[in-house]
């Protein structure tokens, strides 16, 4: 007799036989079956034989199998049900949390209400129809009313801390001790028969010398490359030779457009290089002052080799090449004639970007930096220039978030970082000055929106301690916007710069607005009217500063 070997290797002692589909086959006979007649022993044969070396397999029936069996089936469906029950019911909180805060869910939520109908004053006196003319209906119905008491709180700490004092100005000498190979870099005093502040230097290499080898702008930057590519091929004709020595002609800017980023400074840039007078860094923005020059590409990457001076003043040469070429044509070698060209560069980090200061700066006082950008600027040119363009604070913070956050932007997702930014610059202003809150690395890489930027009377104040008023020019976007003609003109008036024909001037100022709002952000719609109204409260004694300082109500931006 054989019986199935395959089944009985698997068997376990709980195992029902009958899962074994070749013993219970349609042939199948109970009583010839040894495990049917309850036997507990089953001899394995092959080919007729016992197999001697085999042990005997115990065999455990279960006389209750059925029972079992349908017990079992019952408890897995049981199992399952319950089991999917939960994962329902999860799913149905998850959505209820979360439609209730993006306003999906068909029913009202509790939390919310209409848009400051209990008190009319949170936004200085204007009732919500005239709201109306700012924003459309939003499509989630959402305020965050139930938000603004407790962060009205927190600005009105913040508001209580503030104290606009003057920062004393560090000396000469304390400069020279902190960049000491830039000082011997850069002369004290310029060409006299050129406007832009530009000097003759030296150059010890040869034919095969590559004088850009190892700008840090060309090493790390593959955008950079033509440009400097192109500077190779040039470079040796633009050398003036002179007993038997060979010089190159340096230039710093003549003036800077140094803020702020969002306020339509690229706008401005692509204008003002149109004017045939006004040369540029061959990149807009090279960030040194604020961030090369110490070795910051990003500040979140950590640090690489400091940038030194000479990659920066690389960036100058194309336009010195010009101003070299009028100086030595015949014209321009007339006495009492000198080059009218003027250099500009646009980074919109240099009026507020000091964060580097911590890393590189001993003897902070306080938390407060004890040098600041300005103070080089001003140590190698004092009769600088710089513009300012500045806007509606609230405006620019919204228009930088979407500009650089790179993912679920939002405006609920823009209060909420809003907040939280609010309650992280309260912790510094009840332990700190606000100057050191300002400047405060730490905080300004933790707040989710760059609440900072916009405190701009706390830089302007900075940058009129070591410059005069009548150096610095500022400018609204808003202004720039409705009459570009007459801010251009007073841009030209401010760089004295030569007259223009129609056609030049028609060029510059009818050209098409750069870097505009992208499509994709617009579609996102206005921040909510909390969020503004919050913002506005903060803002507020920060614009009635700056508007007294520059004796200019418009910079209130009480209607924007």
């Amino acid at each position: 007799m054989r019986y199935c070997i395959n089944c009985c290797i698997h068997l376990l002692p709980n195992d029902l036989h009958r899962q074994c589909f070749r013993c219970r086959g349609p042939d199948h006979n109970n009583q010839k079956c040894p495990v049917c007649r309850g036997e507990n022993k089953i001899p394995l044969y092959t080919d007729s034989k016992q197999m001697k070396w085999l042990a005997v397999l115990e065999v455990r029936t279960d006389h209750c199998e059925s029972w079992n069996g349908l017990f079992c089936l019952r408890k897995g469906k049981l199992c399952s049900l319950m089991f999917g029950l939960i994962i329902m019911t999860l799913v149905m909180v998850s959505y209820m949390l979360t439609g209730a805060k993006h306003g999906l869910l068909l029913i009202p939520s509790p939390f919310h209400y209409g848009a400051f109908a209990s008190n009319p004053s949170l936004m200085d006196n204007e009732s919500l129809s005239d709201m109306k003319d700012y924003y459309q209906p939003s499509k989630m119905n959402i305020s965050y009313v139930k938000d603004y008491p407790s962060i009205k709180l927190i600005i009105d700490t913040i508001t209580s801390k503030i104290e606009f004092i003057t920062r004393q100005r560090p000396d000469l000498e304390e400069l020279r001790k902190q960049e000491p190979h830039m000082f011997s870099v850069i002369p004290n005093k310029f060409l006299p028969n050129s406007k832009n502040p530009c000097w003759y230097e030296e150059y010890r290499g040869n034919t095969t010398t590559d004088p850009y080898a190892t700008n840090s702008y060309a090493l790390y930057s593959k955008r950079f490359r033509i440009i400097f590519d192109y500077l190779r091929k040039v470079f040796w004709n633009h050398l003036y030779h002179y007993q038997d020595k060979h010089y190159r002609l340096r230039c710093l800017p003549h003036f800077y457009i140094i803020g702020q980023p969002k306020c339509g400074t690229t706008d401005l840039y692509d204008r003002l290089r149109l004017h045939p007078d006004v040369r540029f860094s061959a990149i807009k923005e090279p960030h040194w002052w604020t961030r090369k020059r110490f070795g910051i590409i990003r500040l979140r990457d950590g640090f690489h080799d400091r940038y030194p001076v000479e990659d920066y003043l690389d960036l100058f040469d194309l336009a010195a090449h010009q101003i070299q070429s009028v100086l030595q044509s015949e014209a321009g070698k007339e006495r009492g004639r000198r080059s009218s060209i003027i250099i500009g560069e646009a980074s919109a980090s240099t009026m507020w970007d000091n964060n580097a200061w911590i890393f590189f700066y001993d003897n902070s006082t306080e938390g407060e930096p004890p040098f600041l950008i300005q103070d080089f600027i001003h140590a190698f040119q004092p009769n600088a220039k710089l513009i300012i363009m500045l806007r509606d604070p609230v405006e620019r913070l919204y228009s930088d978030y979407l500009y650089f956050a790179s993912a679920n932007k939002s405006a609920e997702d823009f209060h909420e970082k809003v907040a939280e930014s609010l309650q992280l610059f309260e912790g510094c202003v009840l332990d700190f000055s606000l100057r050191a809150c300002v400047y405060n690395n730490t905080l300004n890489n933790a707040m989710p929106v760059r609440l900072q930027v916009g405190l701009y009377v706390v830089y302007l104040l900075d940058w009129l301690t070591v410059f005069n008023k009548d150096q610095i020019l500022v400018l609204r976007l808003e202004d720039h916007a409705s009459n570009m003609r007459y801010t251009m003109h007073m841009v030209f008036q401010f760089l004295d710069l030569g007259p223009l024909s129609e056609n030049q001037e028609a060029l510059i100022t009818k050209s098409p607005a750069s870097n505009t709002r992208r499509p994709e952000d617009r579609n996102l719609g206005p921040m909510l009217p909390t969020t503004k109204a919050i913002l506005r409260d903060f803002y507020r004694p920060f614009n009635t500063k700056l508007a007294q300082v520059l004796f200019d109500d418009a910079f209130l931006w009480k209607r924007t």
